[in-house]
């Protein structure tokens, strides 16, 4: 039965939204007349999460954002291992939902359920939330008759990936903003601080120091100069942008240029890594045929270099390869997954070691990225000490020569 969005009057005039089940419109709007309700606006759910135009495809933001997804993923595989039907939780999860757009998604998902389709071809309808790593485990989830334990490893990886996501963030963002800040400071010394104090040095009529001289060189520059360094850096990061997005082939050498550089490199060669990993551990455990999963996985990495090498090695393990020996043939994957994969391989648990795989390289990126951001927090301060010193001491050196010349 589909679900519909409407607009009402009641009987004291006052304005009424809410979702309703109906065969049709029409039915709709006579359920509402029975409740004393004067319809003003009947809509279909599923238009109005679609969208029709450019704005709400390219703007509007997300229903579930990565945390609420995992949080409403958890929360339906504990009512569907408690024996609830699928509608019925989808029913209970829409009524303690705060969020209209909530509810709207799942009266959607309902319908579509209560029309006969699998929940998995239901997700489907809804793209945007829900990937197709998600459509397929929870598809073999239905296949296999526990959607519920599925359901629960799915929320389990999704809370995972947030965790890891979340201590990488954390750990680059005092970096980050420190050297905002410290960009931030310089330029203002130079625009403002330095110029205001150059018409004493100038109108001495003596040499100043060299670093003086610099300073003041540099000042101007930054003045006149400023907005186009600043215009072509903004008008190289979106042709950057543009070039990553079009070609594919300069994306994927980009990529592999930035998998060699020193730290950085080895984090994004660990992400992914760990990424790949779980997300075949799940889809594996989950009973996903493992050509499907490595399709699906591979399809998760962001790097596009190593996703080239993913999908090299599912057709080798399409032609009757080994999935380790495929991935040791990889050298952008860590030589752990390849060993871990061998492992599973030979002793029938692959799931589980793919699973004990990416647990050690999830560990690996936090312990590399912790570490960085402490050797970076010092290195960052002394910098932007040593700057803003150089800054001062060419403010003072004039100022202090100009002090012995009237002694």
């Amino acid at each position: 039965m589909p679900a519909y969005k409407y607009e009402a009057l009641d009987a004291a005039g006052r304005t009424a939204k809410g979702l309703i089940e109906a065969d049709n419109p029409r039915q709709a709007r006579t359920q509402l007349r029975a409740q004393a309700l004067v319809p003003l606006s009947v809509e279909t759910v599923s238009q109005q999460n679609q969208g029709t135009g450019a704005n709400r495809v390219l703007f509007a933001r997300r229903v579930f954002g990565p945390v609420a997804l995992a949080v409403w993923t958890r929360q339906l595989a504990g009512l569907v291992g408690a024996g609830l039907p699928i509608e019925r939780a989808l029913t209970a999860l829409a009524d303690e939902s705060e969020d209209a757009r909530q509810r709207e998604l799942l009266a959607q998902l309902k319908a579509e359920v209560n029309a006969g389709s699998p929940f998995a071809r239901a997700l489907s309808t809804a793209p945007r939330e829900f990937d197709e790593v998600y459509r397929g485990v929870v598809a073999a989830g239905e296949q296999s008759g526990a959607l519920g334990q599925v359901l629960e490893k799915l929320a389990d990886d999704l809370e995972e990936r947030q965790d890891l996501r979340s201590k990488l963030i954390g750990a680059i963002a005092y970096p980050a903003i420190v050297s905002v800040i410290a960009v931030m400071i310089v330029i203002f010394l130079l625009t403002y601080v330095v110029p205001q104090i150059a018409t004493v040095f100038t109108s001495s009529k003596r040499a100043l120091p060299f670093l003086t001289v610099a300073m003041l060189a540099i000042s101007d520059f930054v003045r006149q100069w400023g907005w186009l360094m600043l215009l072509v850096l903004v008008a190289g990061g979106a042709t950057l942008s543009f070039a990553l997005k079009r070609n594919r082939a300069f994306r994927e050498r980009f990529d592999a240029g930035l998998l060699n550089l020193p730290l950085v490199g080895r984090l994004a060669r660990g992400y992914n890594a760990a990424r790949f990993a779980g997300t075949l551990a799940m889809l594996a455990g989950s009973g996903v045929p493992i050509l499907k999963a490595l399709q699906a996985a591979a399809e998760t990495l962001s790097n596009s270099a190593m996703q080239a090498d993913a999908l090299d090695a599912l057709v080798q393990v399409r032609e009757g390869a080994p999935l380790g020996l495929a991935l040791a043939g990889k050298k952008r994957f860590p030589g752990i997954l390849a060993m871990f994969a061998r492992l599973g391989e030979q002793t029938g648990a692959l799931p589980e070691m793919l699973g004990r795989a990416a647990r050690q390289l999830g560990t690996e990126v936090q312990r590399r990225a912790m570490t960085a951001a402490s050797l970076l927090e010092p290195i960052l301060i002394v910098g932007m000490g040593a700057v803003v010193l150089m800054i001062v001491l060419a403010v003072l050196m004039p100022i202090i020569q100009l002090n012995t010349w009237v002694k």
